[in-house]
């Protein structure tokens, strides 16, 4: 279903004018829009008691911009900090979030949960020494190796 038009600001003032004893289907009828608009239109003003539209659908952010530049700014200084410690700290300062969210939050950012694992200290005693697999494959141990 296409996004509809809103409708502005004065035939909602003039929907709210009219309501003063007038049905719903007599005031689409007279301003030339269509009655559940008319009758949303009555309700919100009821309820709310303004005809101003609400412009904030959708579901809320649960971190502020604030929230989530502390989080960037952590994992930036650290980058091995697990998301558990980052929950736990957000915690701390008052919000409840999930560890998906914190993961959400950082994934824009390029700081994903994987590091580079750490490289094995080569000493210079294990470079010296010869390794056995390799040798084998170079062929350097005839007598281990098959004849043609």
């Amino acid at each position: 279903m296409g996004k509809s038009k809103g409708i502005s600001q004065d035939p909602r003032k003039q929907i709210v004018d009219h309501k003063s004893g007038s049905s719903l289907g007599a005031i689409s009828k007279c301003l030339k829009v269509p009655r559940s608009s008319v009758q949303t239109i009555v309700r919100r003003y009821k309820h709310h008691g303004t005809t101003q539209p609400s412009y904030c659908s959708g579901r809320r952010h649960v971190l502020s911009p604030r929230d989530e530049r502390t989080l960037v700014r952590k994992v930036q200084i650290n980058p091995r900090t697990a998301a558990k410690d980052l929950v736990k700290m957000l915690d701390e300062m008052g919000t409840k979030v999930s560890i998906t969210t914190v993961k959400l939050v950082l994934y824009p950012q390029n700081l994903k949960g994987c590091s580079a694992r750490k490289k094995p200290l080569l000493q210079n005693r294990l470079k010296k020494k010869p390794d056995y697999s390799l040798q084998l494959h170079m062929g350097m141990y005839s007598g281990l190796t098959k004849e043609k």
